[in-house]
């Protein structure tokens, strides 16, 4: 019988704090790749268009289009204090989840003017650890033209700079087309548009599909048994060509490959039911952890993840908790750039 590590400090790894990269590779495809056999357990090291050597014919490659939309932005409440607010997720009409800095200055009833002037905010409601629903003055195209003008980028916590007008770019996939995440789906940034045409040029299908990345990026699991963690719901969606494309690769015993972990719990999420890809849309709030059993995914391309993150874990349960953390130490005696704008890993 397997024994699987459920203990928040089993995922726990030390790593110098210059390998967190602040600025992403240029090129896109240039940036470092460690391709890992699950089978035989051998890992090489390249960069990211040898990918091309490791994708076959007639699989099929699954990609997360969201895009991001600059979602944080800054102001002052009616007192005159500071405040910052990141736009989670949209609750319909004129209402957000957010969170906000410093949350004890901005409580239920307070009102504040963000983005230059632009957008009158009230909070309507408290949740916990600084989250609050808010009724913004703006909804819809007029409020993404607002974000767009006064917004920023909501780089993670872990780039220790501001952001800057290259990140708005460099913090998008070259394929994302649907607005609604807060953070980017870091595998996809490696792809350039000639990359993804000698990809589909070799007999590869793409599949987009859409999850909306929302708190769970910037909140690290917080309990020593990772079973009681809980995850926020992100919404994903996927079409019916989307669908047909991922079940007939499956029916033809071909390879479903996963761009990140948002593809990964998009899929997983989908497949829950009848082990095969449901098209539509709905709410997520799958965690994937060690002794959970795959039901549609083949292989990922990942980035490398955050000590005791529920990322780690999910990529644990793809293939072993302990191997995954020998090839991270190898990763930095290689000297890998880690998280969001870092270096890739191919697991097939």
């Amino acid at each position: 019988m397997t024994t699987f590590k459920l203990n928040l400090s089993d995922y726990d790894y030390h790593l110098p704090p210059e390998m967190i990269a602040q600025y992403p590779c240029e090129p896109r495809d240039l940036c470092k790749l460690m391709c890992i056999d699950r089978q035989s357990g051998a890992i090489t090291h390249g960069n990211f268009r040898d990918i091309l050597e490791y994708v076959y014919p007639n699989d099929v490659l699954v990609l997360n289009d969201t895009r991001v939309f600059p979602a944080r932005i800054f102001g002052n409440r009616s007192t005159g204090a500071r405040i910052e607010i990141l736009l989670l997720k949209h609750l319909g009409d004129h209402r957000w989840q957010a969170l906000v800095k410093p949350g004890r200055r901005f409580r239920k009833g307070d009102h504040g003017i963000f983005a230059d002037g632009k957008l009158a905010v009230e909070v309507t409601a408290e949740e916990n650890e600084g989250i609050r629903q808010v009724r913004l003055s703006a909804d819809g195209g007029q409020l993404f033209e607002i974000l767009d003008a006064a917004g920023h980028v909501p780089l993670p916590p872990y780039i220790d700079r501001p952001d800057e007008n290259a990140d708005r770019q460099q913090y998008q996939t070259v394929y994302a087309h649907q607005t609604g995440s807060v953070a980017a789906p870091t595998a996809g940034l490696h792809f350039t548009e000639a990359l993804l045409t000698a990809i589909e040029a070799k007999g590869i299908s793409v599949a987009p599909v859409t999850l909306h990345v929302g708190l769970d990026t910037f909140r690290p699991v917080a309990v020593e048994d990772i079973r009681t963690h809980q995850m926020h719901s992100e919404f994903y969606s996927i079409s019916e060509a989307s669908a047909e494309k991922i079940n007939s690769t499956r029916s033809n015993n071909r390879r479903v490959i996963a761009v990140g972990t948002t593809s990964v719990r998009t899929l997983e999420t989908a497949a829950q039911q009848t082990d095969r890809i449901q098209a539509g849309s709905g709410w997520s709030r799958l965690f994937i952890y060690p002794g959970y059993r795959y039901r549609c995914v083949d292989a990922i391309i990942t980035n490398f993840h955050l000590p005791k993150s529920s990322l780690l874990m999910m990529i644990s349960a793809f293939w072993s908790l302990e191997k995954l953390l020998a090839a991270y130490r190898e990763a930095i005696q290689h000297q890998y750039r880690f998280y969001s704008y870092g270096d890739a890993m191919f697991l097939f």
